[in-house]
């Protein structure tokens, strides 16, 4: 399998997460082309190479012609539903999109469908989350994983008046998460490049275990005492040399890919939850030539896994990967 792994030591964005990805291969021009069918008066996106404080990095410019249009996330979910991509993609877009509506929903005590975001009537929102699981797919990537998020403090002028850094929205988005603080006064963190590590990172923490291939690094635009770039890592899984098929006592993880639409995955993870399974979770698979897959990821009790696995090879689950989830390098 292909991995992406995104080191955010400078925080992310979704300006900054597609310029990593095309930096490092991805085609833009289909990225663009993936966004073509929004309905707005267009918009143009310019390649910068840079230099940020020693890092050969690539910046890109979306400018967006005057469009009055204000798109709410029942609208943005419609058209998503019609539009010419890939199951994957339109999957992984949805799932991004749902999840930063229902933090802004969460935060501003409002319902889902009437959330606007913050650039309404502009691009950026649906070539963030769009073009980034376009590029991920265009680079042929199957997971994706992410480093602790760092953030900053104090506070932020925005539309909305002064708000906390990071934001609310950004804050409910990274639940979960492992982040800590750089200890500085800006906002490194986006409610966009937030939404997308919520939708597509399997896992957080060191680098897992890749034959790397290639990296590539999106610039930001804030100037910092250290390079404000996302490095995106680009490689192939090395798995750790076997051992025990199966630990004795504690706890395992089973990372099942499943050949179905990843929304029909959620029957899956009923089944193994029903089978003493303590946790399950769907995340959707990259996979090469085109096919629609889901990555089941289980926690179970040792003794309880033969009978969980039992259940994932009933839903067309070829070959299951198990480790004792203490052993498990970070990911």
């Amino acid at each position: 399998m292909r991995l992406a792994y995104f080191d955010c030591f400078a925080g992310i964005t979704g300006g900054m997460a597609l310029a990593a990805l095309v930096h490092a291969g991805a085609d833009l021009d289909r990225v663009t082309e993936s966004v073509a069918w929004v309905p707005s008066a267009g918009f143009d996106i310019e390649r910068e190479p840079v230099d940020t404080l020693g890092i050969a990095a690539l910046r890109l410019h979306v400018q967006a012609r005057a469009d009055t249009v204000i798109r709410t996330y029942a609208s943005i979910r419609a058209t998503l539903e019609e539009a010419p991509l890939s199951d994957r993609v339109r999957w992984a877009s949805q799932r991004a999109f749902r999840l930063l509506a229902e933090a802004d929903a969460r935060v501003q005590s409002r319902e889902v469908d009437l959330v606007t975001f913050h650039e309404s009537g502009d691009i950026d929102p649906i070539l963030g989350i769009v073009g980034t699981t376009v590029a991920l797919e265009d680079l042929g990537v199957n997971r994706v994983f992410a480093s602790p998020i760092p953030t900053g403090l104090g506070m932020a002028r925005t539309d909305h008046g002064m708000v906390p850094i990071p934001s609310p929205v950004v804050v409910s988005l990274l639940q979960g998460a492992p982040t800590y603080s750089r200890g500085i006064p800006v906002d490194l963190v986006t409610p966009l490049g937030a939404a997308l590590m919520a939708a597509l990172a399997e896992g957080y923490g060191d680098m897992p275990m890749m034959r790397t291939e290639v990296a590539g690094y999106g610039a930001g635009t804030l100037r910092l005492d250290f390079p404000h770039v996302l490095r995106v890592v680009i490689g192939t899984e090395e798995r750790a040399a076997s051992g025990a098929a199966r630990p004795a006592e504690g706890l395992v993880l089973l990372l099942a890919p499943l050949p179905v639409d990843p929304p029909e995955a959620r029957s899956v993870v009923e089944d193994v939850l029903a089978e003493g399974a303590l946790d399950a979770w769907a995340s959707p698979a990259f996979r090469a030539g085109g096919d629609i897959a889901a990555l089941v990821q289980v926690i179970v009790h040792a003794e309880n896994a033969e009978s969980v696995l039992a259940v994932l090879r009933r839903h067309g689950s070829g070959e299951v990967r198990m480790a004792p989830l203490r052993d498990l390098p970070p990911a």
